[in-house]
């Protein structure tokens, strides 16, 4: 389903400015047209002042339909249109290029993420992932490692972005899963357990890309 007049949109500036990037805005949609959405000025979610934009800008959006689906979407900024009050021109997506999450149904996308991993003060060592989504994820580990289901772990992933920022992603999660594979390694399965609403996000987003960038292939 397409975005629609009046829903609000939720939006982050994918930014190489950390601050910036970690804003959330919020607008709402005044008119769609065949190729483009028309929106107000978007407002800060925390302080409920103006953000300006600029045309060029990258954004990180989605918008809530029935049942508390999240559709998220990547759009830039085309211009500016003066009516009633001003309003901000993005381009509109296609429906393909817009994923739908619900609640515990998180897009999962294979990826060779770095992250650190911490079960104790004596069992730590770095991974390389194996899949990402925003409910958990797997990594690969040496075999050696003394790791069992229904360990806690305390994680750090770094989260590239196709703009080329880079986040570091802190939780803690469970590991639900781990079994050996055929090159003499342990695969891992963990869930979140602790994992900020704006980390999540940062790992939605980075699915995201990589699922646009394999239905370009």
């Amino acid at each position: 389903m397409l975005p629609k007049v009046n829903q609000v949109l939720f939006m982050q500036v994918n930014s190489i400015d950390e601050e910036e990037a970690k804003e959330e805005l919020k607008s709402r949609i005044s008119d769609v047209l065949e190729e483009h959405i028309l929106m107000e000025i978007p407002m800060r979610v925390k302080s409920g002042k103006i953000k300006r934009l600029y045309a060029g800008d990258e954004l990180s959006a989605y918008y809530v339909t029935e049942g508390g689906v999240k559709n998220y979407f990547i759009t830039s900024v085309l211009g500016f249109r003066e009516d009633v009050v001003k309003l901000v021109v993005i381009k509109k997506p296609e429906l393909e290029a817009i994923t739908k999450v619900q609640r515990r149904n998180f897009l999962r996308v294979p990826a060779e993420l770095e992250i650190a991993v911490k079960v104790s003060e004596h069992i730590q060592f770095m991974g390389l992932t194996d899949d990402v989504g925003g409910g958990g994820i797997s990594f690969l580990c040496e075999k050696h490692m003394p790791i069992q289901v229904n360990n806690m772990a305390s994680c750090w992933l770094l989260v590239p972005f196709k703009n080329g920022k880079v986040d570091h992603v802190p939780f803690k999660a469970e590991m639900v899963r781990v079994k050996p594979t055929e090159d003499d390694s342990l695969l891992v399965m963990l869930r979140f357990i602790e994992i900020s609403d704006r980390d999540r996000q940062k790992i939605i987003r980075y699915c995201f890309e990589r699922q646009l960038d394999f239905r370009k292939k």
